[in-house]
């Protein structure tokens, strides 16, 4: 059987239990404390958790799509239409507990993880990884690009409650390097000689060093690198995560981010956005 480039299979369930256990412990004022999602508090990043799990199971796996994208291949369009889903469904469970809300993730957790388990890795899978540049994807991508999701919103709750716990090589790891797949598509209209090489550093024992080629056919990640790179990138691992989700812009956090040799190259690095946004 052919390797995973990402295999995040095994760390759905794991995760959820981390996210449960750190939800039963929260109190009335943690459950209303303000995220980096923009306007939503911890109880709103955790309804949009249980809705994210619901339609997985009702689309993907039920295959019934209540709510049809609007007709065109507009990209700005299919995100409007994604962020007016997620809204709606906030605010319709404004009504609901913190308790019923945590009901609900125990409910259907296991089923999510077992759907998740069932997909053969190396098939396509139902939806193209869009902020990866993906017109069609192997469901291991499409895992990947699902767990980062997971991953990124209980760390949003955690970091509002002062939590720390999944930023961690375990945890953490597979979603930058989920992430930094969307760099070949955000360098895609850059010029620059054949190969010229930037490396970019997540300065953690969670992150790692990735690198980026110019080639012939365009812009590649690359393993191995044997030529000293023409521009890195260091970035710390907590400004990392919100950066590239789009809770942080690079103007924002850019005395907090070293970029040596090209600094336009440097800098369309910290543009990479790996959310549908």
């Amino acid at each position: 059987m052919r390797q995973l480039p990402i295999d995040t299979r095994p760390l759905f369930a794991p995760l959820d239990q981390r996210l449960l256990q750190l939800l039963k412990s929260l109190n009335e004022v943690d459950w209303h404390r303000p995220t980096v999602a923009g306007t939503w508090v911890v109880k709103d990043v955790v309804s949009h958790m249980v809705d994210t799990k619901l339609r997985t199971l009702s689309i993907q796996r039920d295959q019934y799509f209540g709510d049809q994208a609007p007709p065109g291949n507009s990209y700005a369009e299919f995100v409007s239409f994604i962020n007016q889903l997620n809204g709606q469904w906030v605010q319709a469970t404004k009504r609901l507990s913190p308790g019923v809300l945590i009901f609900l993730l125990e409910a259907i957790g296991d089923s999510t993880s077992a759907y998740y388990n069932s997909l053969d890795p190396w098939e396509p899978s139902i939806f193209p990884v869009h902020w990866a540049g993906e017109t069609s994807s192997y469901n291991w991508m499409h895992l990947a690009r699902e767990y980062t999701e997971y991953w990124h919103h209980q760390q949003q709750i955690r970091d509002a409650v002062g939590q720390p716990g999944i930023l961690t090589r375990e945890f953490f790891h597979p979603v930058i390097n989920t992430f930094f797949r969307g760099l070949p598509h955000t360098f895609r209209e850059v010029s620059a000689p054949t190969g010229t090489l930037i490396q970019i550093s997540i300065s953690s024992t969670a992150g790692g060093h990735w690198h980026l080629k110019k080639a012939e056919a365009g812009w590649q990640l690359t393993a191995s690198p044997v030529a000293a790179p023409n521009t890195t990138v260091s970035i710390p691992v907590d400004l990392s995560w919100k950066l590239f989700t789009k809770s942080l812009r690079p103007q924002a956090v850019k005395d907090r981010i070293t970029i040596t040799g090209d600094q336009r190259m440097g800098r369309k690095v910290l543009e990479l956005v790996a959310v549908i946004a």
